[in-house]
Protein backbone atom coordinates (compact mmCIF):
# COMPACT_ATOMS: atom_id res chain seq x y z
CA UNK A 1 0.00 0.00 0.00
CA UNK A 2 0.85 4.01 -0.82
CA UNK A 3 1.95 5.74 2.07
CA UNK A 4 -1.13 8.18 0.36
CA UNK A 5 -3.16 5.32 0.91
CA UNK A 6 -2.30 4.70 4.08
CA UNK A 7 -2.86 8.17 5.62
CA UNK A 8 -5.57 9.38 3.26
CA UNK A 9 -6.17 12.72 1.80
CA UNK A 10 -9.28 13.98 3.72
CA UNK A 11 -7.97 17.62 4.16
CA UNK A 12 -10.46 20.07 2.44
CA UNK A 13 -10.06 22.07 -0.56
CA UNK A 14 -10.04 25.90 0.33
CA UNK A 15 -9.57 27.46 -2.75
CA UNK A 16 -12.67 26.47 -4.09
CA UNK A 17 -16.63 26.16 -3.59
CA UNK A 18 -17.71 22.46 -2.46
CA UNK A 19 -20.20 20.63 -3.74
CA UNK A 20 -23.69 21.67 -2.67
CA UNK A 21 -23.45 25.64 -2.68
CA UNK A 22 -26.28 27.21 -3.76
CA UNK A 23 -25.58 29.27 -6.77
CA UNK A 24 -27.82 32.23 -7.16
CA UNK A 25 -26.94 33.45 -10.58
CA UNK A 26 -27.23 32.21 -14.27
CA UNK A 27 -23.19 32.06 -14.88
CA UNK A 28 -21.66 28.92 -14.90
CA UNK A 29 -18.59 28.49 -12.06
CA UNK A 30 -15.30 27.04 -13.36
CA UNK A 31 -16.07 24.20 -10.90
CA UNK A 32 -19.07 23.09 -12.68
CA UNK A 33 -17.05 23.76 -15.94
CA UNK A 34 -14.40 21.59 -15.06
CA UNK A 35 -17.65 19.03 -14.38
CA UNK A 36 -19.06 19.59 -17.66
CA UNK A 37 -16.15 18.71 -19.76
CA UNK A 38 -15.10 15.50 -17.55
CA UNK A 39 -18.63 14.13 -18.34
CA UNK A 40 -21.64 14.77 -21.50
CA UNK A 41 -24.75 14.40 -21.90
CA UNK A 42 -26.83 12.66 -25.22
CA UNK A 43 -28.06 15.39 -27.76
CA UNK A 44 -31.50 15.88 -27.73
CA UNK A 45 -31.63 14.68 -31.38
CA UNK A 46 -30.65 11.21 -30.68
CA UNK A 47 -33.82 10.61 -29.52
CA UNK A 48 -34.67 9.72 -32.49
CA UNK A 49 -33.16 6.32 -31.91
CA UNK A 50 -34.57 3.28 -29.39
CA UNK A 51 -31.00 2.16 -29.15
CA UNK A 52 -28.65 4.86 -27.74
CA UNK A 53 -25.11 4.60 -30.20
CA UNK A 54 -22.39 4.83 -27.45
CA UNK A 55 -20.44 7.47 -28.12
CA UNK A 56 -24.25 9.67 -27.46
CA UNK A 57 -24.78 8.10 -24.09
CA UNK A 58 -24.73 10.21 -21.15
CA UNK A 59 -21.64 9.76 -19.03
CA UNK A 60 -21.34 10.87 -15.38
CA UNK A 61 -18.05 9.74 -14.17
CA UNK A 62 -17.86 10.77 -9.82
CA UNK A 63 -13.71 10.44 -9.76
CA UNK A 64 -11.77 9.29 -12.15
CA UNK A 65 -11.52 6.44 -15.09
CA UNK A 66 -9.58 3.72 -13.40
CA UNK A 67 -7.16 1.52 -15.27
CA UNK A 68 -8.12 -1.76 -15.32
CA UNK A 69 -5.99 -4.70 -16.94
CA UNK A 70 -8.76 -7.61 -17.31
CA UNK A 71 -6.51 -10.49 -17.26
CA UNK A 72 -5.71 -9.33 -13.41
CA UNK A 73 -9.50 -8.30 -12.65
CA UNK A 74 -11.33 -10.20 -10.45
CA UNK A 75 -14.99 -9.83 -8.71
CA UNK A 76 -15.77 -11.06 -4.93
CA UNK A 77 -18.28 -11.89 -3.66
CA UNK A 78 -18.50 -12.05 0.55
CA UNK A 79 -18.92 -10.48 3.65
CA UNK A 80 -22.54 -12.34 5.27
CA UNK A 81 -22.04 -15.46 2.74
CA UNK A 82 -22.13 -19.12 3.13
CA UNK A 83 -19.58 -19.66 0.24
CA UNK A 84 -17.64 -16.66 -0.70
CA UNK A 85 -16.97 -16.20 -4.45
CA UNK A 86 -14.29 -15.12 -6.69
CA UNK A 87 -14.84 -14.85 -10.08
CA UNK A 88 -12.55 -13.17 -13.12
CA UNK A 89 -13.78 -12.26 -16.36
CA UNK A 90 -13.76 -15.67 -18.46
CA UNK A 91 -15.53 -17.33 -15.67
CA UNK A 92 -18.30 -14.10 -15.54
CA UNK A 93 -18.78 -14.54 -18.96
CA UNK A 94 -19.00 -18.33 -18.99
CA UNK A 95 -22.06 -17.94 -16.98
CA UNK A 96 -25.64 -17.87 -18.32
CA UNK A 97 -25.89 -14.54 -20.14
CA UNK A 98 -29.25 -12.40 -21.11
CA UNK A 99 -29.37 -8.71 -23.13
CA UNK A 100 -32.16 -6.18 -21.82
CA UNK A 101 -32.74 -2.79 -23.20
CA UNK A 102 -32.60 -0.24 -20.15
CA UNK A 103 -33.11 4.00 -19.85
CA UNK A 104 -30.44 4.91 -17.39
CA UNK A 105 -30.75 8.55 -16.31
CA UNK A 106 -29.32 10.50 -13.86
CA UNK A 107 -30.50 11.82 -10.56
CA UNK A 108 -29.36 15.77 -10.87
CA UNK A 109 -30.50 15.89 -14.66
CA UNK A 110 -32.41 18.63 -14.59
CA UNK A 111 -30.18 20.66 -12.34
CA UNK A 112 -29.10 23.42 -14.00
CA UNK A 113 -32.88 24.73 -14.47
CA UNK A 114 -33.23 25.19 -10.51
CA UNK A 115 -33.03 29.07 -9.16
CA UNK A 116 -30.42 28.98 -7.10
CA UNK A 117 -29.56 26.10 -8.04
CA UNK A 118 -26.77 23.52 -5.83
CA UNK A 119 -23.16 23.17 -7.09
CA UNK A 120 -22.67 20.11 -9.05
CA UNK A 121 -22.98 18.63 -12.62
CA UNK A 122 -25.29 20.84 -14.49
CA UNK A 123 -27.02 18.95 -16.21
CA UNK A 124 -30.18 20.56 -18.31
CA UNK A 125 -32.26 18.19 -19.33
CA UNK A 126 -30.31 15.16 -21.86
CA UNK A 127 -28.43 13.08 -18.56
CA UNK A 128 -29.89 9.94 -20.19
CA UNK A 129 -29.79 7.21 -22.88
CA UNK A 130 -30.95 3.71 -23.41
CA UNK A 131 -28.15 1.18 -24.48
CA UNK A 132 -28.69 -2.71 -24.61
CA UNK A 133 -26.70 -4.28 -21.59
CA UNK A 134 -25.68 -7.92 -22.00
CA UNK A 135 -24.70 -9.53 -18.99
CA UNK A 136 -25.08 -12.52 -16.37
CA UNK A 137 -27.67 -11.87 -13.70
CA UNK A 138 -27.17 -11.26 -10.12
CA UNK A 139 -29.70 -13.73 -8.61
CA UNK A 140 -28.09 -16.78 -9.06
CA UNK A 141 -24.83 -15.24 -8.05
CA UNK A 142 -25.72 -14.14 -4.92
CA UNK A 143 -27.71 -17.72 -4.22
CA UNK A 144 -24.81 -19.76 -4.77
CA UNK A 145 -23.13 -17.44 -2.28
CA UNK A 146 -26.25 -18.06 0.03
CA UNK A 147 -26.30 -15.40 2.18
CA UNK A 148 -26.86 -15.48 6.06
CA UNK A 149 -30.23 -15.48 7.78
CA UNK A 150 -29.50 -12.19 9.30
CA UNK A 151 -28.23 -10.42 5.69
CA UNK A 152 -28.66 -7.02 5.38
CA UNK A 153 -27.69 -4.41 2.88
CA UNK A 154 -25.79 -5.79 -0.30
CA UNK A 155 -22.88 -3.00 -1.26
CA UNK A 156 -21.44 -2.82 -4.73
CA UNK A 157 -18.11 -1.32 -4.33
CA UNK A 158 -16.12 0.29 -7.70
CA UNK A 159 -12.88 0.68 -8.36
CA UNK A 160 -12.33 4.35 -8.76
CA UNK A 161 -11.94 6.32 -5.50
CA UNK A 162 -12.31 10.11 -4.76
CA UNK A 163 -12.71 12.26 -2.20
CA UNK A 164 -16.49 14.13 -1.48
CA UNK A 165 -17.90 15.32 1.39
CA UNK A 166 -14.39 15.20 2.85
CA UNK A 167 -14.49 11.58 3.02
CA UNK A 168 -11.71 9.51 1.02
CA UNK A 169 -14.13 6.49 -0.52
CA UNK A 170 -14.33 4.36 -3.32
CA UNK A 171 -17.32 5.02 -4.88
CA UNK A 172 -19.99 2.13 -3.03
CA UNK A 173 -23.96 1.99 -3.11
CA UNK A 174 -26.00 -0.71 -1.69
CA UNK A 175 -29.35 -2.26 -2.40
CA UNK A 176 -31.41 -4.72 -0.15
CA UNK A 177 -31.29 -8.46 -0.28
CA UNK A 178 -34.79 -8.53 -1.82
CA UNK A 179 -34.16 -5.75 -4.35
CA UNK A 180 -31.33 -7.69 -5.62
CA UNK A 181 -33.51 -10.73 -6.30
CA UNK A 182 -34.72 -9.23 -9.22
CA UNK A 183 -34.46 -11.15 -12.27
CA UNK A 184 -33.15 -8.20 -14.40
CA UNK A 185 -30.44 -6.69 -12.57
CA UNK A 186 -27.31 -7.96 -14.38
CA UNK A 187 -23.61 -7.65 -13.72
CA UNK A 188 -23.01 -6.18 -17.12
CA UNK A 189 -19.97 -6.77 -19.61
CA UNK A 190 -21.29 -5.03 -23.00
CA UNK A 191 -23.15 -2.43 -24.00
CA UNK A 192 -25.05 -2.50 -27.62
CA UNK A 193 -22.95 -5.31 -28.64
CA UNK A 194 -19.50 -4.30 -27.72
CA UNK A 195 -17.48 -4.21 -24.78
CA UNK A 196 -17.78 -1.99 -22.21
CA UNK A 197 -15.98 1.51 -22.62
CA UNK A 198 -13.70 2.71 -20.22
CA UNK A 199 -16.09 5.48 -19.26
CA UNK A 200 -18.98 3.19 -18.94
CA UNK A 201 -17.67 0.36 -16.19
CA UNK A 202 -15.36 -1.95 -18.32
CA UNK A 203 -14.55 -4.48 -17.71
CA UNK A 204 -17.81 -4.84 -15.43
CA UNK A 205 -20.79 -2.69 -13.83
CA UNK A 206 -24.31 -2.85 -12.39
CA UNK A 207 -27.43 -2.84 -14.41
CA UNK A 208 -30.75 -1.94 -11.92
CA UNK A 209 -33.80 -1.21 -14.41
CA UNK A 210 -35.70 1.63 -13.20
CA UNK A 211 -33.46 3.35 -10.68
CA UNK A 212 -31.52 6.18 -10.78
CA UNK A 213 -27.97 6.24 -12.55
CA UNK A 214 -26.12 6.69 -9.04
CA UNK A 215 -27.24 2.74 -8.70
CA UNK A 216 -25.59 1.26 -11.46
CA UNK A 217 -21.53 1.12 -9.85
CA UNK A 218 -19.29 1.03 -12.17
CA UNK A 219 -16.18 -0.41 -12.40
CA UNK A 220 -17.08 -3.23 -9.98
CA UNK A 221 -15.12 -5.16 -7.75
CA UNK A 222 -16.86 -6.81 -5.12
CA UNK A 223 -20.35 -7.59 -3.58
CA UNK A 224 -20.45 -7.73 0.14
CA UNK A 225 -23.80 -8.73 2.23
CA UNK A 226 -23.59 -6.77 5.78
CA UNK A 227 -25.66 -7.76 8.63
CA UNK A 228 -26.98 -4.11 8.71
CA UNK A 229 -27.86 -1.22 6.26
CA UNK A 230 -24.85 0.27 4.59
CA UNK A 231 -23.94 3.74 6.02
CA UNK A 232 -21.33 4.57 3.21
CA UNK A 233 -21.21 8.55 1.87
CA UNK A 234 -22.72 7.89 -1.02
CA UNK A 235 -25.68 5.51 0.09
CA UNK A 236 -26.65 7.63 3.59
CA UNK A 237 -25.29 10.99 2.71
CA UNK A 238 -25.78 12.08 -1.25
CA UNK A 239 -28.51 11.04 -3.91
CA UNK A 240 -31.42 12.37 -0.76
CA UNK A 241 -34.58 14.36 -1.73
CA UNK A 242 -34.29 17.43 0.88
CA UNK A 243 -35.45 20.63 1.18
CA UNK A 244 -32.35 22.11 3.73
CA UNK A 245 -29.44 21.33 4.87
CA UNK A 246 -31.24 19.88 8.84
CA UNK A 247 -33.18 17.91 6.85
CA UNK A 248 -32.48 14.02 6.73
CA UNK A 249 -34.48 13.48 2.87
CA UNK A 250 -35.74 10.92 1.65
CA UNK A 251 -32.97 8.59 -0.38
CA UNK A 252 -33.20 8.76 -4.40
CA UNK A 253 -34.41 5.38 -5.54
CA UNK A 254 -36.36 5.11 -9.23
CA UNK A 255 -36.95 7.11 -11.85
CA UNK A 256 -40.36 9.58 -12.16
CA UNK A 257 -41.68 10.14 -15.22
CA UNK A 258 -40.23 12.29 -17.92
CA UNK A 259 -40.89 13.03 -21.94
CA UNK A 260 -38.19 14.92 -23.64
CA UNK A 261 -38.85 16.07 -27.08
CA UNK A 262 -36.72 16.15 -30.31
CA UNK A 263 -35.85 19.51 -31.18
CA UNK A 264 -38.04 20.71 -34.11
CA UNK A 265 -36.68 22.47 -37.04
CA UNK A 266 -33.16 23.86 -37.20
CA UNK A 267 -31.22 26.05 -34.20
CA UNK A 268 -29.42 29.21 -33.78
CA UNK A 269 -25.91 28.22 -32.97
CA UNK A 270 -25.64 29.59 -29.17
CA UNK A 271 -28.93 30.10 -27.72
CA UNK A 272 -30.21 26.67 -29.29
CA UNK A 273 -33.83 27.98 -30.22
CA UNK A 274 -35.38 26.37 -32.74
CA UNK A 275 -36.70 27.98 -35.98
CA UNK A 276 -39.36 26.27 -37.87
CA UNK A 277 -41.13 26.97 -41.26
CA UNK A 278 -45.17 28.01 -41.33
CA UNK A 279 -46.39 24.11 -42.29
CA UNK A 280 -47.62 21.35 -40.39
CA UNK A 281 -44.93 19.73 -37.57
CA UNK A 282 -44.94 15.77 -36.44
CA UNK A 283 -43.25 16.74 -33.57
CA UNK A 284 -41.96 13.50 -31.58
CA UNK A 285 -39.96 11.84 -28.81
CA UNK A 286 -39.49 10.01 -26.09
CA UNK A 287 -40.71 8.98 -22.51
CA UNK A 288 -40.04 6.59 -19.56
CA UNK A 289 -40.08 5.98 -15.73
CA UNK A 290 -38.94 3.73 -13.41
CA UNK A 291 -41.82 3.25 -11.33
CA UNK A 292 -44.32 1.83 -13.41
CA UNK A 293 -44.82 1.76 -17.77
CA UNK A 294 -45.47 5.17 -19.32
CA UNK A 295 -49.29 5.10 -20.24
CA UNK A 296 -49.49 8.85 -21.83
CA UNK A 297 -47.50 11.62 -23.10
CA UNK A 298 -49.58 15.24 -23.36
CA UNK A 299 -48.10 17.98 -25.63
CA UNK A 300 -48.71 21.71 -25.33
CA UNK A 301 -48.45 24.38 -27.72
CA UNK A 302 -48.44 27.39 -25.83
CA UNK A 303 -46.86 26.64 -22.61
CA UNK A 304 -48.30 24.22 -20.77
CA UNK A 305 -51.84 26.64 -20.90
CA UNK A 306 -53.52 23.51 -22.65
CA UNK A 307 -52.89 19.75 -23.55
CA UNK A 308 -53.60 17.20 -26.28
CA UNK A 309 -52.67 13.80 -26.02
CA UNK A 310 -49.70 12.28 -28.28
CA UNK A 311 -49.24 9.05 -30.16
CA UNK A 312 -47.38 6.08 -28.53
CA UNK A 313 -45.39 3.53 -29.42
CA UNK A 314 -44.62 0.41 -27.96
CA UNK A 315 -41.28 -0.05 -26.04
CA UNK A 316 -38.06 -2.20 -27.43
CA UNK A 317 -37.91 -3.54 -23.58
CA UNK A 318 -39.95 -3.05 -20.24
CA UNK A 319 -37.32 -1.22 -19.08
CA UNK A 320 -36.52 1.26 -21.74
CA UNK A 321 -38.47 4.47 -23.29
CA UNK A 322 -41.16 5.05 -25.28
CA UNK A 323 -41.22 6.79 -28.72
CA UNK A 324 -43.84 9.33 -28.72
CA UNK A 325 -45.60 11.54 -32.07
CA UNK A 326 -47.88 14.61 -32.13
CA UNK A 327 -49.26 16.74 -35.20
CA UNK A 328 -49.01 20.35 -34.83
CA UNK A 329 -50.20 22.39 -37.56
CA UNK A 330 -49.22 26.21 -36.71
CA UNK A 331 -51.40 28.35 -38.14
CA UNK A 332 -49.18 31.63 -38.17
CA UNK A 333 -45.41 32.87 -36.96
CA UNK A 334 -44.75 33.33 -34.21
CA UNK A 335 -42.67 32.36 -30.95
CA UNK A 336 -44.10 29.16 -29.54
CA UNK A 337 -43.16 27.29 -26.11
CA UNK A 338 -43.74 23.38 -26.54
CA UNK A 339 -43.71 21.57 -24.10
CA UNK A 340 -44.23 17.43 -23.20
CA UNK A 341 -45.14 15.99 -20.24
CA UNK A 342 -45.45 11.74 -19.18
CA UNK A 343 -48.04 9.72 -16.75
CA UNK A 344 -47.11 6.30 -15.65
CA UNK A 345 -49.11 3.47 -14.77
CA UNK A 346 -49.15 4.54 -11.54
CA UNK A 347 -50.29 8.09 -12.07
CA UNK A 348 -47.31 9.90 -11.30
CA UNK A 349 -47.51 13.09 -13.85
CA UNK A 350 -44.74 15.60 -14.76
CA UNK A 351 -44.61 18.65 -12.63
CA UNK A 352 -45.42 21.89 -14.79
CA UNK A 353 -43.04 23.79 -11.75
CA UNK A 354 -39.18 23.31 -11.06
CA UNK A 355 -39.39 20.68 -8.36
CA UNK A 356 -36.39 22.31 -6.08
CA UNK A 357 -34.32 20.29 -3.41
CA UNK A 358 -31.07 20.64 -1.51
CA UNK A 359 -29.26 18.56 -3.98
CA UNK A 360 -30.81 19.25 -7.53
CA UNK A 361 -32.20 15.31 -7.76
CA UNK A 362 -35.40 14.47 -9.41
CA UNK A 363 -36.25 17.52 -11.29
CA UNK A 364 -38.53 15.74 -13.82
CA UNK A 365 -40.43 18.99 -14.51
CA UNK A 366 -42.06 19.24 -18.49
CA UNK A 367 -39.79 19.47 -21.08
CA UNK A 368 -40.02 23.16 -22.83
CA UNK A 369 -38.98 23.95 -26.37
CA UNK A 370 -38.35 27.53 -27.69
CA UNK A 371 -39.54 27.79 -30.86
CA UNK A 372 -39.75 30.07 -33.40
CA UNK A 373 -42.34 29.99 -36.74
CA UNK A 374 -40.98 31.85 -39.44
CA UNK A 375 -42.32 32.34 -43.29
CA UNK A 376 -40.07 31.99 -46.10
CA UNK A 377 -37.75 34.90 -47.02
CA UNK A 378 -35.28 35.19 -44.46
CA UNK A 379 -31.83 35.40 -45.63
CA UNK A 380 -30.02 31.80 -46.21
CA UNK A 381 -26.91 31.08 -47.46
CA UNK A 382 -27.31 28.60 -50.44
CA UNK A 383 -24.78 25.39 -50.24
CA UNK A 384 -22.07 25.55 -52.56
CA UNK A 385 -23.37 22.21 -54.15
CA UNK A 386 -26.47 23.76 -55.02
CA UNK A 387 -25.73 27.11 -56.64
CA UNK A 388 -25.89 27.65 -60.06
CA UNK A 389 -23.34 28.58 -61.93
CA UNK A 390 -23.50 31.02 -65.28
Amino acid sequence: MLAWEREGLTDKVTDSLSAGTLIEGPEITQSELQLAVRNHSMPLEALRYAITPIGLHYVLIHFDIPAVDPTDWALTVGGRVRHPLQLNLEHLKARPSKTIAVTLECAGNGRARLSPRPLSQPWLVEAVGTAEWTGTALRPLLDEAEPLDDAGDVVFTGLDRGIQGDVEQQYERSLPVAECRRDEILLAYAMNGHPLPPQHGFPVRLIVPGWYGMTHVKWLRSITVLDDRFVGYQQASAYHYRLSDDDPGVPVTRILPRALMEPPGIPDFMSRVRFLGLARQVLSGRAWSGCAPITRVEVSADGGFSWTEAALEDSVSPYAWRSWSYVWDPTKPGEYELCARATDDAGNVQPIAQNWNREGVQNNSVHRVRVVVVEPGNQVQAPADRRISG
